[in-house]
This record gives structure tokens, sequence and C-alpha cells, in this order.
């Protein structure tokens, strides 16, 4: 009888654990889809504006800005890492991999680790990691939740464009999770500052010439590009912000997913259990019975 009991409070704590799975699954659902259709909205911008000053500043001619450049004075100064991570757990390797590719970072480069580099964090979940790792987290910013607003990341952005102008900082790298597709995310460390606009994939066919296209300026190709340049680094912070939580609903759901599908599969197993330990506790009452008559007679 003990036996059986047990097994029903299993049954039981197993199907509590199956709806709260459950539910969490959905909730991650539902935050993925409003995310992910936020993150694909901004990515024709930050790909837009990215050719556009690739383009300007190939037909202005000689034009430098600190952002591209540097400051002269930068040569020597700390390099600065921001690593995103979430603030709740329950999302399978997610941060485990963006935290194993920031120590592998640091690793390749000694000017990234600390205390030659700088590390500010994004997310609790990093905060014990590095404690752990003896990595001194310069600020652990708690401003962006799993809903970052373009006005907050614009002032971070800002923050790092102005310390990097005046040369307190060499560079800046943010190692986050890259949303590609919904079955595909991966850990990236990618240089924001100094700026370098990516290669285009592919490019003109062999014998095919590439149209240029001439540009008039006004105002000049100097003051243009520094309008663009500091909106293309707070676009491309933004991107990595929204791909980062879209990719953290997504690790969630399908962490969820499983966490239900294996506590069926428990119950399943649970159940039969119970129900052989059901049945050879019948038997075995039948057997007392059947000899209890048969001395009496």
């Amino acid at each position: 009888m003990g036996k059986t009991r047990e097994i029903k409070k299993r049954i039981k704590a197993v199907g509590n654990i199956r709806r709260i799975t459950k539910t969490m699954q959905m909730i991650a659902t539902s935050k993925f889809a409003r995310a992910n259709q936020q993150a694909t909205a901004n990515k024709p911008y930050t790909a837009g504006i990215f050719e556009l000053v690739t383009e300007l500043a190939g037909t202005a001619g000689d034009v430098s800005h600190p952002l591209i450049t540097g400051p002269a004075d930068g040569k020597g100064k700390p390099e600065l890492t921001l690593v995103l991570t979430s603030d709740r757990g329950l999302c399978g390797p997610y941060n485990s991999s963006i935290l194993r590719l920031a120590m592998n970072h640091f690793k390749g480069d000694v000017k990234f680790r600390p205390p030659a580099g700088k590390v500010e964090l994004v997310g609790k979940k990093g905060a014990g990691f590095f404690r752990y790792n003896n990595v001194s987290v310069e600020v652990q910013h708690t401003q962006f939740g799993d809903k970052p607003t373009f006005e907050k990341v614009e002032a971070l952005a800002q923050n790092y464009m102005d310390r990097f102008i005046k040369g307190e900082i060499s560079g800046v790298t943010v190692v986050y999770m890259k949303y590609l597709s919904a079955g595909r995310q991966t850990p990236e460390a990618m240089r924001l500052l100094p700026l370098k606009p990516p290669a285009k994939a592919g490019g003109p066919a062999a014998g095919e010439k590439k149209a240029v296209v001439q540009y008039e300026f006004s105002p000049a190709a100097p003051e243009l590009l520094g309008d663009l340049l500091p909106a293309t680094v707070k676009a491309t912070l933004f991107q990595c912000f929204l791909d980062a939580v879209v990719s953290e609903h997504m690790a969630r759901q399908v962490a969820m997913k499983a966490a239900t599908e294996n506590a069926g599969k428990m119950r399943k197993l649970f159940t039969r259990d119970y129900n052989r330990a059901r049945q050879a506790q019948i038997t075995t009452e039948l057997s007392e019975i059947i000899g209890g008559a048969a001395a009496l007679a």
C-alpha cells in the first residue's frame, strides 16, 4: 500500500511540473512571436543604413571620422566588452554558449582580458559566472529587461561613442546570441567600435560590372557622415539587443517543450509502475482471502 501511495504522489508531482512547463512554453511562444516581429522589422533598416554609409564613404573620397579611425590618442587604452545574457534561466544552453564565447574572447587576445580590458554585463545570469571565474564586471546594466527600448539602447550607445571619441576606450565588442532563424541561433562577438561595416556576401558575377552611383553631397560628406555614423552604431547595438531577446525566447520555448515531453513520458512510466504495483497488491490480497477461506473449510 505504501508503494502505490508513493507512486501516486510522484504522478501528481510530475503532472504539476508538466502543467508548469507547458504554460511556460506557451508564454515563451507568445513572447517570441512579438520579439521576432520587432527584430525582423528592424533588420532592413540596420542593413540599409550600413549599405548607405558604406557607399557614401566610398564615393566621398578621403573622409575620416573618429568612429571609424578612432581617436589619435586612443592607442593603449582598454578595450570594452559588453556581454548580453538573460535575467531568467530555464532557457537551455543559451547563457552558457554566450559566456563560453566571452571567456574564449578574453583568452584569445590579452587586450580584452580584465584588468587590461573592461567588461560590462546585461542580465543577471552572467553575474555569478563571472564572479566564479574572477572576472571583474565594471557595470551591470539592469534597465533593459526582456523588452529593450531604443531610447535606453541609444543612451548606452551614445555613452560608448563619447568614451571612444575621447580616447577613454580603444574599442567596443558585443558578445550576444545572434538570431538567424527559428531553428538556428549562434553566439557572436561583434565589433561595434571602431565601426567597420560588414562586407557584402557574394558580389558581382564574373564579367558583370557593378553600377557606380555618383552622389552630390548636401550638406558636405563629412557633415553627412557625422550624422549617419552615430545612427548606424545605435541601430546596430539595438539590433544586437533585439536578436538576444528573440533568441532567449526561442531557447526557452525549445527547452520548455522538451521538458513538457519528458514530463509526459515520466508520467506514463510512473502510471505503468503504479498499475503493476496495484495489480500485485490485489493479487496478494486475493491470495490471502483464498488462503484464509481454505483454512476455515
